[in-house]
């Protein structure tokens, strides 16, 4: 097969003329900032992930430290799976006192281990932050068999899967640039409590009360009074609220989604079918956030520059966080063991997958991944050695 002469991306994010209209009607109205955008993008959100309430904010990162601070973690520790992006132990040391304790996955989700949970637990455990892995629910349900406290599932690779959102407490979606709906980044926090919901509104924008609405007239989203000078500041806040430019972008995103999703799912359809043996398949997603493959290991290397020879960008996802010295400072558990993670993400590589792939790009990735294998041939033995 001829080598493409531009590379195809493992990730990015597709759009089109209805999102340049859409933003452009925005960008005309002269309100660019919080506004009704913001409001509708919140109610149709919650209503899509069958929550009460949502809340928008500029990042899931900054939605799960406005979390921890609205319900005060602090002189404890936060558990966490070590197979999952750098914030995820990250935001709990953001927090006051706060160790991250990072704990192993199982080897074929790549989803927090609930076993390794339950033997990590301490008597200072503030919550625990259930990701699903590539959009593998994470299995909240096994966790909650003992541990009763905060669950926060990230939703990053999630959106949107059927029952993603409903098993924790608190779920935290991404809305990055090469997530499955898009908007440049930002993120959304949902909930049921209302209490908090009105705390983490509030904090979004230094602590000013929800009396203060933004819109200057009736909004006939929400039925907020129109703009009002006067407000209070009873909490500290911060400032990571969502605007309408990037909500306009999430809408137009969201009507996509149903067929950005089912493109994703046949790549992930083709790929299952047609690569060879060496390649083990990823747990089935409705999301496909990523196609995280997996080859043995002594091959990984020599496979993804291989690809990048071929125009093709591959991915990690991920190191685990336990790897990392910076994050082995703020350890709970220091100098402990991780056997899954250590052995299963030395094979971990990330296909090409996104709605702006065609189906020429699928075989390609196919052909190209296939040859490379028929150039490095194994033994039945040696293989089934090295899946093992």
């Amino acid at each position: 097969m001829k080598i493409r002469k531009n590379m195809l991306p493992v990730l990015r994010p597709y759009g089109g003329k209805e999102e340049i209209e859409a933003l452009k009607e925005v960008i005309d109205s002269g309100w660019w900032g919080k506004g009704p955008k913001v409001d509708q993008f919140e109610k149709e959100f919650a209503e899509m992930v069958g929550a009460k309430y949502a809340v928008a904010v500029t990042s899931n990162s900054h939605g799960q430290d406005l979390v921890m601070k609205a319900l005060d973690i602090k002189d404890g520790d936060v558990i966490n799976p070590t197979i999952s992006f750098m914030a995820t132990a990250m935001i709990p040391l953001w927090q006051e006192n706060v160790t991250t304790n990072i704990v192993d996955v199982d080897p074929y989700t790549m989803c927090i281990d609930p076993e390794d949970v339950r033997k990590s637990l301490t008597p200072n455990t503030k919550a625990i932050i259930a990701v699903n892995q590539a959009g593998v629910p994470a299995p909240i349900k096994e966790i909650r068999k003992f541990y009763d406290g905060l669950i926060i599932e990230d939703c990053a690779h999630s959106c949107y899967t059927p029952g993603a959102g409903q098993a924790s407490d608190i779920a935290v979606w991404s809305f990055q640039a090469v997530k499955t709906m898009p908007c440049g980044d930002g993120g959304m926090i949902t909930l049921n409590d209302e209490k908090l919901y009105h705390k983490l509104k509030e904090m979004t924008w230094f602590g000013v009360s929800s009396t203060f609405s933004r819109v200057a007239k009736e909004d006939t989203v929400t039925g907020k009074p129109g703009y009002t000078w006067d407000y209070e500041v009873d909490k500290i806040g911060y400032k990571c609220y969502m605007i309408d430019l990037t909500a306009t972008l999430c809408l137009e995103q969201m009507k996509k989604l149903p067929q950005m999703l089912e493109w994703r799912r046949h790549v992930q359809k083709r790929y299952n079918a047609e690569l060879c043996s060496e390649v083990e398949r990823p747990p089935h997603t409705e999301t496909v956030q990523y196609y995280c493959a997996k080859v043995p290991a002594e091959h990984r290397a020599d496979l993804i520059d291989y690809l990048a020879s071929k125009n093709v960008h591959t991915s990690v996802h991920f190191k685990p966080l336990h790897k990392y010295e910076i994050i082995q400072k703020h350890m709970t558990h220091k100098n402990r063991e991780f056997p899954a993670a250590d052995k299963e993400w030395l094979k971990l590589v990330s296909l090409p997958v996104h709605p702006a792939m065609t189906e020429e790009d699928i075989d390609y990735v196919i052909y190209w991944v296939n040859q490379y294998f028929k150039e490095n041939a194994m033994n039945p033995e040696e293989l089934k050695k090295l899946q093992s």
